[in-house]
């Protein structure tokens, strides 16, 4: 798997090396490991299919995958395309980017299996598995799927045989309907792929203009949530950035997403889509509201996307939010942010209402918000005594308590919330 990928001479030079270990024989068109590129930024996904048609564009290229049974797999990288242009945009963009790999594989006669590198939170792809796979672009699981499980989904999901066995037998079970019935499904009207192409761009310009062109979100982000303890305290498997730099761009997707999970924003699984909406019907005052609601109610990528979005914004909560942000010290500039993110919040929940036609969040999912109903009385409590923690740790206090205390908190809010991380 190459990450980053961008350019036909990424995967080249991987040829390259496997010819220099005797894993690629061009004598005789032997390739013993599939090259596998990553495309994970906007751009990246915006690229993909230009990328792959010029190298299948190389007849030497084409004559390796022939030992490969002609079957070329993709992965999808849903995190990092979410840090870099926020929720909506992010899979927006992944649905596009399928659709036009599934297009330029057909006219080359090559099977494609895409590996989703989905994680547990819903800002990186996560969310119900079966949902998901219904919701993926005609095509797009002909050649079967591979997808990622992460984190303590592993455990929610895997930790006793039968829960594991139940959770294979849905992703074989919506993988097959996918492969089989989808193919018979039309495609969506194209009024849906204006209007969410329109909607993506309003929400990319919201999430831009608050992440990387606000002066001081980068330290309100620092400040406001544990992704400092998070790297000093080595929870995860990979240091938080992958530069000495605490700047955005450097910052690692998960624990990006992590971080606001902790402190119940769950800012990358919904800013911008208020924004986005509110601009949109504006400009569509007659149309607008209906066109959504239709969008809603029969693509099922629109579907996904509401049912994710609803269920994470049942999950933040703006006044623990609001306590966190009195972690940053710059008074008037934690102030600034945080009302921002408080409109945004607000925008966006009344949207995701008016769109799905419910009073409230989950409405149509009593059993879940009945268990994040009774679940929320045990974290809650989590969060006000990692606060108290933080603020002790980050005046100097050293007591080995107050770390493990931190370290404990963390682990609970994650548990008790699930898909955070």
């Amino acid at each position: 798997m190459i990450s980053k990928t961008n350019e036909v001479s990424d995967l080249l030079e991987v040829a390259v090396l496997l010819k220099d270990v005797g894993l690629l024989r061009p004598q005789t068109g032997v390739l013993d490991l599939n090259i596998i590129p990553l495309f994970e930024t906007i751009e990246d996904l915006r690229r993909c299919g230009e990328v792959m048609g010029a190298l299948f564009d190389i007849p030497d290229y084409m004559r390796l995958l022939e030992g490969r049974g002609r079957i070329q797999e993709i992965m999808l990288g849903y995190s990092d395309s979410n840090k870099d242009g926020g929720y909506l945009t992010s899979n927006w963009e992944l649905d596009k980017a399928e659709i036009v790999l599934v297009d330029v594989f057909r006219r080359h006669d090559v099977r494609l299996r895409l590996f989703h590198g989905r994680g547990g939170s819903v800002g990186r792809g996560g969310g119900p598995s079966y949902q998901a796979i219904l919701a993926q672009p005609s095509g797009a699981v002909e050649a079967g799927i591979r997808i990622t499980e992460q984190g303590e989904v592993i455990a929610a999901k895997y930790s006793n045989p039968e829960m594991g066995r139940r959770n294979l037998e849905i992703l074989a079970a919506a993988t097959l309907e996918a492969a089989i019935l989808q193919p018979e499904q039309a495609a969506p009207r194209e009024e849906f792929l204006a209007a969410m192409e329109q909607l993506s761009s309003l929400a990319y310009r919201a999430y831009r203009a608050l992440v990387y062109e606000t002066p001081g979100f980068e330290q309100y982000f620092w400040e406001s949530t544990v992704i400092g303890e998070i790297g000093n305290l080595h929870i995860g498997s990979r240091p938080a950035s992958r530069k000495k730099s605490t700047r955005i761009e450097d910052l690692r997707a998960i624990p990006w997403v992590f971080g606001w999970a902790q402190c119940r924003l769950m800012l990358p699984a919904w800013y911008g889509f208020g924004t986005a909406i509110k601009s949109w019907t504006a400009t569509n005052p007659q149309s607008g509201l209906p066109l959504l609601q239709a969008m809603a109610n029969e693509w099922p990528f629109f579907q996904a996307l509401l049912s994710n979005m609803d269920m994470v914004l049942t999950k933040s909560d703006i006044a623990i939010a609001s306590r966190y942000m009195r972690l940053v010290e710059d008074v008037d500039q934690r102030e600034a942010i945080f009302a921002r993110l408080q409109a945004e919040w607000h925008d966006s929940i009344d949207a995701l209402c008016a769109i799905l036609q419910q009073q409230r969040l989950l409405e149509r999912n009593p059993s879940l918000e009945r268990g994040l109903r009774h679940r929320f009385p045990y974290v809650d409590p989590l969060n006000h005594v990692q606060l108290e923690l933080l603020r002790r740790h980050r005046a100097g206090d050293t007591d080995n308590r107050v770390v493990q205390g931190i370290h404990l908190t963390i682990n609970g809010i994650a548990a008790g919330l699930r898909n955070s991380g």
